[in-house]
C-alpha cells in the first residue's frame, strides 16, 4: 500500500471514529451551543460500569469539538491529551498550552490546559485558564462540571457545590455532574478535598 494511500485510510478511520464519537450514548447534552464536546475527563468503563465515584476527571480520548478538524497523531492537542490520559500531567500541561496558544480560541486547548493546571495544583493558573474557556464557550455544563471538579480538588466545597448545581441545572441527565455530585457529597462528609 503506498503511502498516500496510508494517509488517507488514517484520515478516513479517524473521521468514522469522530463520527462515532458524536453519536456516543455519553455525550447525552442538548447541541445548545457552537461547542458540543463531552467533559474532558470521563470516568473509566469500570466506574461508569458500576456507577462508581471512584473518577471524576474523564479521559480526553472522547474530546472533540464539533467545529474542529480531526487531529493529526502528533499535534500538541493530541500529544497534550496522550500525556493527560498516561498521568503525566506536566507534558500534558505543555502541550496543551502550546495548543492554547497556536488557537487561542481553541476551547479544547484551554479546557485541557486548566485540567491539566487542576492536577499540578496550580489553581492560581487554572483559574486563568477556565476564565478563558468560559469566555470562549460560555457555561457550557462539561466546563462548569470541570471547574466545579477544580474546587472540590481545593476543598472549597461550597463553591464547587454551586458551580455543580449550575451544570446539572443546565444538564440535568449528564452522568459525569452526577458523579461529580455523589463524589462532592463523600467529600463533605469525609472533610477532605478530593484526590
Amino acid at each position: 500500500m503506498s503511502l498516500g494511500a496510508v494517509r488517507i485510510s488514517v484520515v478516513l478511520a479517524g473521521c468514522l471514529w469522530l463520527m462515532a464519537c458524536a453519536t456516543d450514548s455519553t455525550n447525552n447534552a442538548p447541541n445548545n451551543s457552537f461547542l458540543t464536546f463531552p467533559s474532558l475527563f470521563r470516568p473509566s468503563a469500570e466506574a461508569e460500569a458500576t456507577g462508581s465515584t471512584d473518577t471524576a476527571f474523564p479521559s480526553p480520548d472522547k474530546v472533540m469539538p464539533a467545529t474542529l478538524l480531526p487531529s493529526e497523531p502528533n499535534d500538541d492537542l493530541s500529544l497534550a491529551k496522550e500525556n493527560f490520559r498516561e498521568g503525566n500531567y506536566g507534558l500534558a500541561e505543555r502541550y496543551f498550552r502550546k495548543a492554547a496558544e497556536q488557537g487561542p480560541r481553541d476551547a479544547e486547548a484551554w479546557l485541557g490546559l486548566a485540567a491539566a493546571y487542576d492536577r499540578l495544583k496550580r489553581f492560581d493558573l487554572a483559574d486563568r485558564a477556565y476564565n478563558e474557556v468560559l469566555r470562549i464557550a460560555g457555561p457550557t455544563p462539561e466546563i462548569l462540571n470541570n471547574q466545579g471538579y477544580s474546587f472540590m480538588l481545593r476543598g472549597d466545597f461550597t463553591r464547587a457545590q454551586k458551580i455543580l448545581l449550575d451544570a446539572r441545572a443546565k444538564d440535568p441527565n449528564n452522568p459525569y455532574i452526577k458523579n461529580n455530585l455523589a463524589l462532592l457529597e463523600d467529600s463533605v462528609r469525609a472533610r477532605k478535598a478530593v484526590r
